[in-house]
């Protein structure tokens, strides 16, 4: 299948036919099973998130149940219904361009676009091989798209050309997460958005676990790090399972936790260690979402005031802000 016109008119050339190359803005770039790849050198680290997330991506059950249900869930809690905002359609004409920048298997591009994918047009960007599977899974929908496998920081598609970019949980995943952040608002038009979540500094001990352990998976094989994390995400299920409530009657300074009512399983997910669970899910559902976090070599985390820094140096006005435990998501517009 062709690539669609609007994306040939991003690359400012025809994508190439199977196995052939050109040259788009600088960047050469070739089609192999039918989508566009840039053949740029990565870091070691970003290699390693390469690696990583095309295993994790390729194992579909994992996140096709309950975890793509809770994940739409938690995109409107922290963005809005983003499609149906007052602004989607009248600021960014009948069939907006988003880029989604790090879509892995799309599983948030299709969690908060899906009910207007139809009207919009949707260019999926990877560093791994997960956007073949995001290709995949926007084809059994009936849905077209373009796909593009290339280095967030280096996407061969002209400057100021797409409508929306979308990084949901991508841009903390690079080696400088500023900079990967300028990187793809340089793609958006004067006037377009930019949707990003990134992660948020914890307090001290769970910060040194989530380091301890990340250096721990970085020795291992994908493979053995997914099974490594198991018994971790079998601990998360029997504390869920126990849904016990502690009372911190005082707030402990030294180690960053406040005064109040807690379940146990919440008190050690923020305070000690990342050990996901809801009891809808499967055990390999939590384990994904366990595995997401630790085995990413590069996962900075950053303050609020980070953020709002780097938006202000972009020329980005921060129209929505929610600031959680987690991360801080953003809508900011491109003044």
């Amino acid at each position: 299948m062709s690539s669609p016109q609007w994306l040939d008119d991003l690359l400012g050339v025809s994508a190439p036919t199977e196995g052939a190359s050109v040259t788009a803005h600088g960047h050469k770039i070739t089609t192999i099973a039918g989508i566009t790849r840039s053949a740029e050198f990565v870091s070691a680290a970003q290699e390693q998130t390469r690696e990583t997330f095309g295993f994790k991506w390729a194992k579909r059950d994992t996140f096709e149940g309950s975890v793509a249900d809770h994940m739409r869930n938690w995109l409107v809690q922290k963005y809005g219904d983003v499609p149906h905002a007052p602004w989607f359609f009248k600021d960014h004409g009948p069939h907006p361009i988003i880029l989604d920048a790090g879509c892995g298997a799309a599983l948030s591009g299709i969690a908060l676009f899906g009910p207007v994918m139809d009207r919009v047009r949707y260019l999926g960007v990877d560093v791994s091989t997960a956007v073949d599977v995001a290709k995949k899974r926007f084809e059994e929908r009936g849905w077209q798209a373009g796909f593009i496998q290339s280095d967030l920081n280096q996407i061969p598609v002209k400057e100021r050309s797409v409508d929306i970019v979308f990084s949901e949980g991508v841009l903390h995943h690079t080696d400088d997460t500023f900079k990967a952040l300028e990187a793809v608002t340089k793609h958006v038009k004067v006037g377009g958005r930019v949707v990003f979540y990134v992660y948020r500094k914890k307090g001290p001990v769970r910060e040194y676990t989530d380091d301890y352990i990340r250096d721990k998976l970085q020795r291992m094989t994908p493979e053995e790090g997914w099974k490594a994390m198991e018994p971790l995400s079998e601990l998360g299920k029997i504390l869920g399972d126990l849904n016990i409530e502690i009372d911190i009657k005082n707030k402990i300074d030294l180690l960053e936790i406040p005064v109040g009512k807690i379940n146990l399983q919440r008190f050690f997910y923020w305070h000690v260690l990342k050990a996901f669970y809801r009891p809808e899910m499967t055990l390999d559902e939590m384990n994904h979402i366990n595995f997401d976090w630790y085995a990413p070599k590069n996962a900075r985390r950053h303050t609020v005031e980070d953020v709002r820094g780097w938006c202000k140096i972009l020329n980005l006005e921060i129209e929505h802000e929610f600031a959680e435990e987690a991360g801080i998501s953003v809508i900011a517009r491109l003044k």
